[in-house]
């Protein structure tokens, strides 16, 4: 009996092969990225939306400087500022027409601080 070469390597199992790797590939990601894998989060003292609560500063046309609504001065806002946590979000709501060494200043006080998260809120033009 004579035996024939082989002239061609077969690739359908190797597609096949492919083809389930790929499947269990997309299968396990969209569970991991719909969140349908239960998962019970660990406890912590406070949640998570006290930890990240956007502190604001407000400056009025007269440079009256406010954080969370309540009057302080520069040097005051400095002293508010250090029980912060830095990846805490700053929000800065000045008044167009202020004066702009005021603004400065408190940009300077928060940057000073070692906050990295500063946002200056603004309005749409009409």
């Amino acid at each position: 009996m004579e035996e024939k070469e082989f002239n061609y390597i077969n690739v359908i199992p190797l597609v096949d092969v492919m083809l389930v790797l790929l499947t269990i590939v997309l299968t396990t990601s969209t569970f991991i990225a719909a969140g349908v894998i239960p998962v019970e989060l660990p406890r912590a003292s406070r949640s998570q939306a006290e930890i990240s609560k956007v502190q604001t500063i407000e400056i009025n046309r007269k440079g009256q400087i406010f954080m969370n609504a309540a009057p302080v001065s520069l040097e005051n806002l400095k002293k508010h500022l250090l029980p912060i946590g830095r990846d805490v979000p700053i929000l800065i709501r000045a008044d167009r027409f202020l004066t702009l060494q005021v603004f400065v200043d408190v940009i300077d006080a928060v940057k000073n601080q070692g906050f990295r998260k500063v946002s200056l809120q603004t309005e749409e033009k009409q």
